[in-house]
């Protein structure tokens, strides 16, 4: 097969950005959230944790302690206990507590808007920052998970294994802002149809511009 030019790739990436837009109309994140600092404090307890499940334990969370202050001030033994189904939770506990107490010391308890200062907590690394600056923030950011590396090392729109380089390609080839959404867009087609083991490529609506589907075939 020969080798795909630039061009060529940037226009199969915007035939595969209006499939994800067909296939997934209402992009956006399934974790409930009022605030920035509710969904960053959501977002650091999603790693390994389905959302669903993330979404019952914010719920006691944030009505015991529903900003950056409280957080801070709560007992760690709480904080573990009410984050404990998320798994991780000695860690999660603590990077939440951290990254609030950062927020009260050095953004005055508010979460800050943009990336440099939002990967200084802890626990909040691109992937976090990107997903609070896109759905809190409305600033277009391209979210790498693992739903998202797998999909679009698949769909040919990168070739690298490493998160930073991904978003990196990610950004070239998509238009700004299609950023947020076309990520939360890859993380839902990861869960519903390329899954890691199995992909389901006859069903898939991005099949004809898939090398891994071709190939598959």
């Amino acid at each position: 097969m020969p080798r795909e030019s630039a061009e060529a790739r940037k226009a199969r990436a915007a035939k595969i950005l209006r499939g994800l837009a067909r296939a997934y109309p209402e992009a956006g994140t399934a974790l409930r959230f009022r605030n920035a600092f509710e969904l960053l404090v959501a977002t650091i307890l999603s790693a390994q944790c389905t959302d669903a499940k993330v979404n019952e334990v914010t719920l006691e969370l944030f009505a015991k302690y529903g900003d950056a202050e409280a957080l801070a001030g709560a007992p760690l033994e709480e904080i573990e206990r009410l984050v404990r189904p998320t798994g991780f939770y000695r860690q999660k506990a603590r990077s939440i507590q951290a990254a609030a107490r950062g927020l009260v010391e050095r953004f005055g308890s508010e979460v800050p808007g943009s990336l440099e200062d939002l990967v200084t907590l802890r626990g909040v690394a691109r992937k976090t920052a990107n997903v609070v600056l896109g759905h809190a923030f409305g600033v277009p950011g391209v979210v790498v998970d693992t739903h998202v590396k797998r999909v679009s090392g698949r769909l040919g729109l990168t070739r690298s294994e490493d998160p930073v380089k991904i978003e990196q390609d990610l950004m070239a080839l998509l238009p700004r802002r299609a950023w947020t959404d076309a990520s939360s867009r890859l993380i839902l087609h990861g869960r519903a149809l390329c899954h890691s083991r199995k992909p389901r490529c006859g069903e898939c609506p991005l099949a004809p511009h898939c090398p891994e589907a071709r190939r598959a075939a």
